[in-house]
């Protein structure tokens, strides 16, 4: 398994879409806290999964997110 974030970006008039698309989709994800900057005008939002590959991870959003969704493969390091 591999960590990724998780981040996507909407205009500040889909956000009712964005949140609302996750209805009727099975995720892990639902019901969730997530890092986002609507509410302070960014309209992005970030979630850190852990999956076997870039398109599972991918998997954890609805469709409609998934596709407007950058995922990147990261990993914790200690900084000297």
């Amino acid at each position: 398994m591999f960590r990724y974030v998780l981040q996507h970006r909407h205009e500040p008039h889909e956000c009712g879409v964005a949140f609302a698309a996750f209805k009727g989709h099975r995720s892990a994800l639902r019901h969730q806290q997530a890092l986002a900057s609507c509410d302070v005008g960014g309209h992005a939002s970030w979630w850190i999964v852990e999956a076997a590959s870039e398109q599972r991870a991918l998997g954890f959003l609805p469709f409609y997110l998934a596709k407007r969704t950058i995922a990147t493969r990261v990993s914790q390091i200690e900084i000297p």
